[in-house]
């Protein structure tokens, strides 16, 4: 069956009201206009719908089953009108973010706040490395990803919002963060735990040493910056992390900022979509949010911005 919206929406009618004069003044048709729309319906079906004895109207057995599909459908045409129109000024919608895990900490601050703005949309928050990310943003299965600046090459959108240092930690007691400063002779004899090949960390670290024509001697990879942390508080070796990851850390005293040369190395951090993606609603509001907004909730949270020795 080829069925329209309009045979639908006439048949309903006419059903509710079991007459044809009333069904086309509600409609504002004429009533063979009304009447046509019924019987294109019938010779769809290849069956009557509607019967008329003495002067009332009355259903079949395949009209009531047609009525109570065509009420079933309208209804939901009209919940889809809803949604929209709710979804156009913000009343509710779904966010899909990504997000690499060194930014995780501050964006849960970022998304704790824009909740409470609009606070009848949800979200879905994917917490993942880089090489994920990417591959998110290529199958088209998030809004938008926050992330260090993405590769060349890959059809996306990237905005940068935020400054995002990168400073040296180690244990409180190990020898370099007693210094007042750090050569980068003296950083490269040492060891570092680092995150996974095709880490931006990673990659910025390395370049970094290479600029500087030494080396960047490198103990144990993890793929988790929380491990890299706690690798760096048991004395593994030294970290590179983004400053703002470090906010517990700091406060608990349990690793320290090595004052090092050429340190923090400022790279930032990006909002990213793929090029030619439309947005919901929601998802550009939350685009807008987070470029005019972040650096002024980061320091309502006291996150660090700035690295201090």
């Amino acid at each position: 069956m080829n069925l329209t919206f309009r045979q639908l929406k006439v048949f309903e009618s006419v059903v509710r009201h079991l007459n044809y004069t009333n069904a086309a003044k509600e409609l504002h048709l004429s009533q063979p206009a009304v009447s046509m729309q019924i019987k294109q319906l019938e010779e769809q079906t290849n069956m009557p719908l509607i019967e008329k004895i003495g002067k009332k109207l009355y259903l079949t057995e395949v009209g009531q089953e047609m009525y109570n599909y065509a009420r079933s459908t309208l209804q939901q045409l009209l919940d889809l009108e809803e949604t929209i129109a709710q979804m156009k000024t913000l009343q509710q919608g779904h966010l899909k973010l990504a997000v690499a895990s060194t930014a995780n900490h501050f964006v849960i601050r970022l998304l704790a706040r824009f909740a409470k703005d609009y606070p009848k949309i949800s979200i879905s928050l994917d917490v993942t490395n880089r090489s994920l990310l990417l591959e998110l943003l290529e199958k088209n299965e998030c809004d938008l990803v926050i992330m260090g600046r993405p590769p060349e090459g890959r059809n996306l959108t990237a905005l940068p919002f935020l400054e995002n240092p990168l400073v040296v930690v180690s244990y409180p007691d190990h020898y370099l963060a007693k210094k007042k400063l750090v050569s980068l002779q003296e950083l490269s004899l040492e060891e570092f735990v680092v995150r996974e090949q095709g880490s931006g960390t990673r990659s910025a670290a390395e370049r970094f040493f290479s600029d500087h024509n030494l080396e960047f001697k490198t103990k144990m990879d993890m793929s988790n910056n929380h491990a890299i942390k706690h690798a760096a508080e048991e004395g593994l070796g030294l970290a590179i992390v983004s400053l703002h990851t470090l906010e517990l850390e700091l406060k608990a005293k349990t690793l320290k900022i090595v004052n090092a040369e050429g340190f923090p190395i400022y790279r930032h951090w990006y909002v990213v979509q793929r090029e030619g993606k439309r947005l919901s609603p929601i998802a550009t509001v939350f685009k807008d949010f987070i470029m005019q907004r972040t650096d002024q909730i980061i320091q309502d949270f006291n996150i660090p911005l700035r690295a201090t020795i």
